[in-house]
């Protein structure tokens, strides 16, 4: 493989035409340019260089040597700006799944936090629940994924790191007076994504009943919508009402019921620079 200093050193030759001019621009020595020369020389087992009169010329092989060796170290030279760049922060990529009423809520203020410190720094937002989330976490399309856990809800698989962001209390949502989940045993109930159904579930179980479960969406608007027009009960975390309030409904928060809210990351630490930088402005929107 040929030595990077030496092709530097002959691009140099070749733009100035001496080696004086040569070692004037690189810093070197002339007598350690005509070194690097001769080993290129040798390592190429190729004639370079034409000594004539008291200067120099480039062979033909040197002048295709030299060309290509301006390509290479102009594409080496843009890699590590690159590179220094997205180090720096100064430009990249982050993406952040996350469900929607975190989106509705805290997200784009740590986008806009993101924004601010980093200009740079491009975000990509997908919305999905934290099931999907966490697969596409593991699939490598998100770097950061936002997601909710219950205390009854299942372990996440291996690899998978949180950080915790907030604790987001249940709420007990109906048309008319509230009450407690007894009070509710024959209504119908309006569930939601997978992880909160499940929970649902498991609230009536512990208040000694089984809820019949007649309607089934994720959107919170619709959630909202159907309880309102007195078709069921349900049960929505704080988040969900923070993003969006029905004027006609109630809600009284449900004691013991609350999810954990958390930045998940996958793989050994360290995070790359803009994994933490968004770690950094999630956290920075949800401490107290």
């Amino acid at each position: 493989m040929l030595d990077i200093v030496r092709l530097r050193v002959l691009a140099s030759v070749s733009r100035h035409g001496s080696v004086t001019a040569a070692a004037r621009e690189l810093h070197y020595s002339q007598p350690s340019v005509s070194h690097h020369l001769a080993k290129l020389e040798a390592e190429t087992g190729a004639k370079l260089i034409q000594r004539v009169g008291r200067g120099i010329r480039l062979t033909e092989a040197g002048r295709l040597l030299a060309e290509r060796a301006t390509e290479i170290i102009g594409r080496l030279d843009s890699a590590s700006a690159e590179l220094s760049a997205h180090v720096g922060l100064r430009a990249g990529r982050v993406r952040l799944a996350a469900f929607p009423s975190a989106l509705g809520t805290f997200v784009p203020e740590a986008a806009a936090v993101l924004a601010e410190g980093h200009p740079g720094l491009e975000l990509r937002l997908t919305e999905t629940e934290p099931p999907d989330a966490l697969r596409m976490l593991k699939a490598g399309y998100v770097d950061v994924a936002v997601i909710f856990r219950y205390d009854d809800t299942a372990p996440e698989a291996d690899g998978i790191r949180l950080l915790h962001l907030l604790d987001d209390p249940s709420h007990l949502v109906t048309s008319g007076p509230v009450g407690d989940l007894t009070s509710h045993r024959d209504s119908q109930w309006i569930g939601g994504c997978d992880r909160c159904r499940s929970h649902l579930l498991e609230l009536c179980a512990r208040a000694g009943f089984e809820p019949e479960i007649a309607f089934t969406t994720d959107d919170i608007v619709a959630v909202q919508a159907l309880v309102a027009a007195g078709i069921g009960v349900s049960v929505l975390p704080g988040l969900a009402l923070h993003a969006h309030r029905h004027p006609k409904i109630n809600a009284t928060e449900l004691p013991g019921s609350t999810r954990h809210v958390y930045a998940a990351t996958y793989g050994e630490p360290p995070d790359p620079p803009a994994t933490t930088a968004l770690l950094a402005a999630l956290t920075s929107v949800t401490s107290p």
